[in-house]
């Protein structure tokens, strides 16, 4: 009963949570030789912090997505 574009909204919802999660865990990993003065990680893994608001990004089109294929379906059954 669901339409594609539901879908394709759902499927960016969750891609864009596991990519977000992905960039949590690479903060969290970046962060830990600053508290305890160990050395610096390479630039490489700051720039994969990057993924965390990709992720929110993604999330949020997903969510417009979605939101707008649930309005076309409402105009259409009314």
């Amino acid at each position: 009963m669901s339409k594609p574009s539901a879908d394709r909204g759902d499927a960016l919802v969750r891609a864009g949570a596991i990519v977000f999660a992905v960039g949590a865990v690479a903060t969290m990993v970046t962060f830990v030789p600053l508290f305890f003065h160990l050395t610096r990680l390479p630039t490489a893994a700051y720039w994969i912090c990057m993924l965390m608001p990709l992720g929110f990004l993604l999330s949020l089109a997903g969510l417009l997505t979605s939101a707008r294929a649930q309005r076309r379906r409402t105009r259409t059954d009314a």
